[in-house]
């Protein structure tokens, strides 16, 4: 990355960090009876300090392409990183991954107890859909309630969770290479799918630039889910900030074990040129988004 990219990178993940922020305030709400301290801490515990916030960047640079960068945007980002930081939570529980450290602290349920990071995954999530409510995020009520609709759609039964499900019935079985990019497709490219999608509608931009950067986002969750796997069988933990061999060890299906590494570094390239491709029509105002594809790609943590 050169060295402007990663200063707007950590730029945007600074606003995105902003609207967090203001959103896991002690302060109660309108219809909410008060804030529990102890799940607030979990929270931001969970939600502030770390993280490549990947996705609700993803959503500010798309909207940016069209036209829009206001606080709005941020707070739709924020939304989506709500949704993104619980999963985490939960995933990392010992009945799901069982995972001691994440981004090289440790994970929820071990800085505060299993039950608090339940909780605290389940405040993450339902607060999101309070944050995309928010009139800011768009001034027509029709597309706050289209973008809260698609987001439930990509975290739910049909989306991210049903993913971690399959992911979960795959372990030490075998798979065919349909199935697990089905899974992955669900589990993490999902909400990477929504990420950029969301970034065009809140620019109201037309229909085919929708379903463009709609498929700009499939390939964008495809490539970093590989990455992904790849990083697990060749990253230190260190590196990682988490324990990595995981995958391996827990008999875990991806697409690394199944085709090898060579197979999947030369479908990463293709990836890649094919999100460039998307991007072309829309030349050097895209340059940040095309940087952002080959971040997902290049990635070493």
């Amino acid at each position: 990355m050169t060295a402007d990219f990663t200063e707007h990178l950590t730029a945007q993940a600074a606003r995105i960090e902003q609207a967090l922020n203001a959103l896991l305030v002690p302060d109660a709400l309108e219809g909410e009876v008060r804030r529990a301290d102890r799940l607030l801490a979990a929270m931001r515990y969970a939600a502030l300090g770390g993280g490549k916030r990947l996705r609700p960047v993803l959503v500010l640079e798309t909207a940016r392409l069209f036209g829009r960068s206001d606080d709005g945007v941020a707070m739709a980002g924020a939304a989506l990183e709500c949704v993104h930081c619980y999963s985490l939570v939960h995933d990392d529980l010992p009945a799901m991954d069982d995972d001691n450290l994440r981004r090289g602290r440790p994970t929820a349920h071990k800085a505060f107890d299993e039950a608090t990071a339940i909780l605290a995954g389940d405040g993450l999530l339902t607060l999101a859909f309070d944050a995309i409510a928010q009139e800011a995020v768009h001034p027509d009520a029709r597309v706050r309630l289209a973008l809260s609709r698609d987001l439930a759609r990509a975290a739910g039964l049909g989306g991210m969770a049903g993913g971690q499900m399959l992911d979960l019935e795959s372990e030490h079985r075998d798979r065919t290479e349909a199935e697990i990019r089905t899974l992955q497709a669900m589990k993490t490219g999902a909400l990477l799918r929504y990420a950029c999608r969301a970034g065009v509608i809140l620019a109201d931009a037309s229909d085919e630039d929708v379903a463009r950067m709609t498929r700009f986002g499939e390939v964008i969750g495809l490539a970093f889910q590989l990455a992904d796997d790849l990083l697990d069988v060749e990253a230190s933990p260190d590196a990682m900030g988490k324990a990595t061999g995981k995958d391996a060890e827990a008999g875990k299906a991806t697409l690394v074990g199944l085709l090898g590494r060579e197979a999947t570094r030369a479908e990463l390239n293709t990836l890649l040129s094919e999100a460039q491709a998307m991007l072309a029509p829309f030349g050097a105002k895209a340059e940040r988004l095309s940087a952002l594809a080959r971040f997902v790609v290049e990635r070493k943590n």
